[in-house]
């Protein structure tokens, strides 16, 4: 199986690496069907057009660890996967399911454990003409990604990022955990945050020299937001 590109990261974590990296922020409010799921790999897309066989073939050429990114389009009239999908997405060593549309059989993915991340669910499938679907990319939200890319998806919602640069952003994006997880540590001990970022300085540089809390924030080796 491919090795997760975001080892021990969560996507806020990544997309605070990303604004730091000038990266574009693709992200979309996606939920997962059960939640306290989490998946990373690299971009496996589907079109779909109506049809689950569009799916099917894009497992023929899946590599283990891989995520399937399916776009219908944003619709909420119709689900376009459910538990058959999932079990071959399973068998398939495909990692999880990103949804830009809904999907269906809650309870049965819930049991399957393959995690599932969409719109919502609906019971019906769709209804419209079925058509020939693509694998040459997906659009999740107004992103487009493809297989050049990698994916990571939590509670928080799902992040598309270039897959050249997913080394780099892993590196920032563990910076920024292991600060914010130490900046904790110590609000947990008693010492703010207000403390921690030398609050009143930072007041003080403002209405003298005009200094953002970011600023303030990066010379201190302190970032919690990005």
């Amino acid at each position: 199986m491919a090795a997760d590109p975001f080892p021990d990261l969560a996507a806020a974590h990544v997309a605070d690496a990303c604004v730091r990296l000038g990266l574009p922020l693709r992200t979309a409010a996606l939920a997962p069907v059960a939640p306290g799921v989490r998946i990373a790999g690299h971009v496996l897309p589907a079109r779909h057009s109506g049809s689950v066989d569009v799916f099917l073939e894009a497992f023929e050429r899946a590599e283990p660890g891989d995520v399937l990114v399916v776009d219908d389009g944003g619709r909420r009239d119709e689900a376009c996967v459910g538990d058959l999908v999932a079990l071959e997405a399973q068998a398939a060593g495909i990692a999880g399911i990103v949804i830009w549309g809904c999907h269906r059989d809650s309870a049965a993915l819930r049991r399957i454990g393959l995690p599932v991340f969409s719109l919502g669910a609906l019971p019906n499938g769709p209804e419209r003409a079925r058509a020939a679907g693509s694998h040459r990319d997906a659009r999740v939200g107004p992103w487009r990604t493809d297989d050049r890319d990698v994916v990571i998806a939590d509670d928080d919602g799902v992040l598309v990022a270039p897959a050249a640069e997913a080394a780099k952003l892993a590196a920032l994006a563990a910076v920024v955990r292991d600060t914010e997880a130490a900046q904790a540590a110590r609000m947990r001990e008693g010492r703010t945050l207000r403390e921690q970022t030398e609050f009143a300085r930072y007041l003080r540089d403002r209405a003298e020299r005009g200094t953002t809390f970011r600023q303030h924030l990066r010379s201190l080796g302190a970032a919690v937001e990005e």
